[in-house]
């Protein structure tokens, strides 16, 4: 979602007006409005026409939130499918820019009652997560994009080796292939909040970060210990590979057992902390692509607002 380094891609500005901001602080829980403060962006990350021309514009909070909201309708549908069989409700997905589908999905034939209960009470939170973050940001929320949660799944699995060329991969077949395709996107929900915490300016949009990061690494450990006990320890490590082919050299994942063998639920550097993603990396990764694109993968026609250009890893 974000990072530790911006690109040139978070351009421009959210045009949000002061009733949009004091929706904000009146979803986070505190009155008044609160100061919105930016980044200043460097150009690395567009082509160079576009990053000469923005490389001294700023972002506000609001728009590093809604690049957040994209993602979080991703994973709302994924697991609202899974638990329910349909999506999220339509009224939730309006906004700036083009109102998109969803496709693929489907309710998972669960035979064990915890896998069920895990995917009901996360859809529960990310369906939270949607509503939360589209009342804070009022007026200035983005819609929710196209969605593919078909044709993405076997592209990544195809990636990681876990299928070979002409076969297909359904992460609602059943409950091991819903646990392997949360967990292609789990963990980067955690690296890219956690990347996100230095830009944020305004505290109370921190703290909801935070509070939302937090759940997100709730969810992250509840999926690597399920593939733990289940023994996919293989298949995991392999879609482990995979984002770290996609989000460039440095190694920004961990599967959940070690080339021993021994088990790794916890994915952390060397001195116990999470790894950060850019906003680039993060799209790198759910656009399928190592290379610097606008679309493709989980948004076949790109998400909507002014972060939408993944990082050249190519």
């Amino acid at each position: 979602m974000f990072g530790k380094k911006m690109v040139v891609e978070m351009i421009g500005r959210s045009t949000a007006s002061q009733p949009d901001r004091r929706n904000f602080l009146r979803a986070a829980g505190v009155g008044g409005l609160g100061v919105i403060g930016g980044a200043t962006l460097l150009a690395q990350n567009t082509p160079s026409a576009v990053a000469e021309e923005n490389s001294s514009k700023t972002i506000s909070d609001e728009a590093i939130l809604n690049f957040a909201l994209q993602l979080e309708y991703l994973e709302a549908q994924f697991y609202a499918y899974a638990a329910t069989g349909h999506g999220i409700d339509d009224s939730l997905t309006d906004g700036r820019g083009s109102i998109g589908k969803v496709t693929g999905g489907a309710k998972v034939p669960f035979k064990s009652k915890r896998i069920r209960q895990y995917a009901q009470e996360i859809a529960g939170d990310e369906l939270a997560h949607v509503t939360f973050l589209r009342t804070a940001l009022g007026g200035a929320k983005a819609a929710q994009p196209n969605i593919d949660l078909k044709h993405s799944f076997t592209a990544a699995a195809q990636a990681a080796g876990l299928i070979g060329p002409g076969q297909s991969f359904d992460p609602f077949a059943d409950e091991d292939s819903f646990l392997l395709g949360a967990y292609i996107f789990e963990d980067v929900g955690v690296t890219a909040y956690k990347g996100a915490s230095p830009l944020i300016s305004n505290k109370t949009y921190l703290e909801a970060a935070a509070g939302i990061l937090a759940v997100e690494a709730y969810h992250a450990g509840v999926v690597r210990s399920a593939l733990f006990e289940k023994g996919l320890a293989d298949a995991a490590n392999a879609i482990s590979d995979a984002r770290d082919s996609l989000d460039g050299t440095t190694d920004l994942d961990q599967g959940i057992v070690t080339k021993r063998r021994a088990a790794n639920l916890v994915p952390t550097d060397a001195s116990g902390i999470a790894y950060s993603r850019t906003p680039g990396q993060v799209l790198n990764i759910v656009y399928l692509n190592p290379g610097q694109v606008s679309e493709g993968g989980f948004f076949p026609n790109s998400v909507n607002g002014t972060l939408r250009v993944s990082q050249n890893n190519g």
